[in-house]
């Protein structure tokens, strides 16, 4: 679907133009998942405030700040759009919950995957039945894990191509977005808290950290969840 020199167009482009490129090539079928962070934020104004036929969606936990909420009310009314919102199977929480104890992820790395993968992973497979771009705000200087990410890629566990518009951008690049287009934010950020997850996941940073360092803090782990790693 895609060729070498799609590719190489795509590295070449600003947001809004890769955006149209990606929309050009598909006519259905693209979708944007967003977890109302900064970068999200960033692809979110791109693709509402361009009328791009492209599907937004989050992933509710059941676990996430009130802050989330907020901004996902205020993004519906400024942009007059809807977000879609996906939530885990209330049988999956349930079990879990019984079974190992609300709170159980603190205990071991294995209890914490298995709770994002019943409120995060298995939502985000139903939210990409039928998808055939699945567009994120992944950058490259996030984490280790990231680095080496292309900006387009197939995905073959899920069967799509993953389009990662940011991949190349700085932190200070999605900043100047955010202020140039007055773009709303989660005030959390303010809070020192970079990289924001559920709430019980999440802690703010201190000055110098990595801003992947507030998730699962207490863990020495890659700090994925498995929404982006095969």
């Amino acid at each position: 679907m895609f060729s070498k020199e799609d590719i190489n167009t795509l590295q070449q482009l600003t947001l809004e133009d890769g955006l149209e490129f990606i929309s050009s090539k598909i006519s259905e079928g693209i979708v944007f998942s967003t977890s109302l962070g900064q970068e999200d934020q960033v692809i979110t104004d791109a693709v509402f405030r361009n009328d791009l036929p492209i599907k937004v969606f989050t992933l509710d936990t059941g676990r996430l700040f009130y802050e989330h909420y907020d901004l996902l009310s205020k993004n519906n009314s400024r942009y007059k759009k809807t977000t879609e919102v996906y939530f885990p199977e209330s049988a999956d929480v349930e079990k879990y919950v019984v079974e190992k104890g609300i709170n159980a992820f603190y205990h071991s790395i294995e209890n914490r995957k298995e709770c994002c993968f019943i409120r995060k992973v298995k939502p985000l497979n139903r939210a990409l039945e039928n998808a055939k771009v699945w567009i994120t705000g992944l950058r490259a200087e996030q984490s280790e894990n990231r680095e080496n990410m292309p900006i387009l890629e197939w995905d073959e566990e899920r069967n799509l191509y993953k389009y990662n518009p940011l991949i190349n951008w700085t932190y200070q690049d999605v900043l100047d977005y955010l202020k140039q287009n007055n773009v709303q934010e989660l005030s959390l950020h303010k809070k020192g808290f970079i990289s924001v997850g559920c709430q019980p996941c999440t802690r703010a940073i201190e000055e110098g950290e990595n801003p992947r360092a507030g998730r699962w803090w207490w863990e020495t782990s890659q700090k994925e969840c498995g929404l982006h790693s095969n």
